[in-house]
């Protein structure tokens, strides 16, 4: 008799776990669902950054090992299928762990006609303490307002769904850190809405573990998408054609793997020390806190202390009498630096 009960409440206990399992399954359904239409037909191009590189870029991962291509992909799937069930035709330039060529990637959005192009990746820099969110978009400000708006809303969405603490973002221009052409994949797709995002950096310890974890993808993926459909709602924006007289002059900044280096893990500390040399009037001092706002801008010129960096230099410039030289810094904080 015992043994009957028993199975009986086996029974209902299996019973009653499918039910949850599919109120579960209906909730996200729902979260994810088509409620308005606003993405129906929309042609979204996502492209997981890199691929297929652990042979060539061993700077490329975590401090336990993880793969910023293996993240990119994952959070790329995730996004696919949020959008695709909010009635979006998605297309990705990579589904596996393989390279494809950047020219390839931009090719696929353009010749697809697509309605929006999102770049995924995630950050490293040579500071293992910071994790924010970076947003490019392609070109001038001005000229861009498209990317400018929408990389201010994933910025925001990004920091709601992915971080549990206060902390600051960038929306910089993508010449920030490629100062003669920008990045690849945005000018080749320049004139469809889109930004390449770098929603954490993996070379923090604690966001490399949460990188790893089905829901921490998941929530990246899910800001991104309400971001895509808070942007379609906002209606078109304009992307003006690029004038290139209007470009600041080049600032070379170190790259990739140099990012990593001794020189770069002192960017906020070179900022810092700067600001307190620029409380100096002399001009020994004014050309030692110039000195430093350019290293820290070197260093980690995508940072959210990027653009202070530059407008401090203006400031100096003016004081050594370099008017020219200080209006073009301040263009390059108004037109790269929009947040």
């Amino acid at each position: 008799m015992q043994r009957l009960n028993h199975q009986k409440i086996i029974k209902i206990r299996s019973f009653l776990l499918i039910i949850l399992a599919g109120f579960i399954q209906s909730s996200f359904a729902q979260q994810n669902s088509n409620i308005d239409g606003t993405l129906n037909g929309k042609i979204i191009c996502i492209d997981p950054g890199h691929g297929g590189s652990a042979a060539t870029d061993s700077y490329r991962q975590g401090p336990t090992g993880e793969r910023e291509e293996w993240i990119d992909l994952r959070v790329g799937l995730l996004l696919k299928e949020i959008l695709e069930q909010k009635g979006a035709k998605v297309l990705m330039t990579r589904s596996a762990d393989n390279p494809f060529p950047l020219a390839e990637r931009s090719k696929m959005a353009v010749e697809n006609k697509s309605d929006f192009f999102i770049s995924i990746h995630h950050n490293a820099t040579a500071d293992p303490s910071v994790n924010f969110p970076i947003i490019y978009y392609h070109g001038l400000a001005s000229e861009n307002q498209a990317g400018v708006i929408f990389g201010k809303m994933l910025a925001k969405n990004l920091k709601k769904y992915m971080y549990k603490t206060k902390t600051p973002y960038s929306v910089v221009s993508d010449f920030t850190i490629f100062s003669g052409a920008g990045s690849s994949v945005l000018r080749g797709t320049y004139g469809i809405p889109g930004v390449l995002a770098e929603a954490s950096l993996f070379t923090n310890p604690e966001e490399e573990a949460r990188l790893k974890t089905r829901e921490h993808n998941y929530n990246e993926a899910h800001a991104i998408a309400k971001a895509i459909e808070k942007f379609f709602k906002k209606g078109n924006l304009t992307i003006s054609p690029k004038t290139p007289s209007k470009f600041p002059p080049q600032f070379a900044t170190l790259q990739e793997a140099d990012r990593m280096s001794a020189i770069a893990r002192r960017w906020h500390q070179d900022y810092i020390d700067g600001k307190k040399l620029m409380k100096k009037k002399d001009a020994e001092s004014q050309q030692k806190a110039y000195d430093l706002f350019t290293q820290s801008a070197r260093s980690f010129p995508d940072s959210y202390v990027a653009a202070k960096c530059h407008k401090y230099r203006a400031a100096i410039l003016r004081k050594q009498g370099k008017t020219e030289e200080a209006v073009k810094e301040e263009i390059r904080v108004k037109e790269f630096y929009p947040n």
